[in-house]
């Protein structure tokens, strides 16, 4: 395993669980912080999320990307 990939992977990860935290402190639903019931995390939560998303999506894709390139060459004409 690449360390670039296991980077995207963690940061990623990491990214999902704070946004989603965030989110729901936002919500008023996780109590307990200076940042419970403030719309601002409710609104910049998800944003967090979907890039840690993103990042997830991309360290998935570059596993495949190189299985595909890394079978034979066909022989061209």
């Amino acid at each position: 395993m690449k360390a670039q990939r296991v980077i995207l992977l963690v940061g990623g990860l990491v990214l999902v669980l704070v946004g989603v935290l965030w989110t729901l402190q936002g919500l008023g639903k996780v109590g307990g912080s200076a940042m419970s019931g403030v719309t601002l995390w409710a609104i910049v939560g998800p944003v967090v999320a979907v890039v840690g998303a993103y990042l997830l999506w991309r360290a998935s894709r570059r596993t495949t990307d190189k299985a595909e390139s890394s079978g034979p060459t066909p022989p061209s004409s």
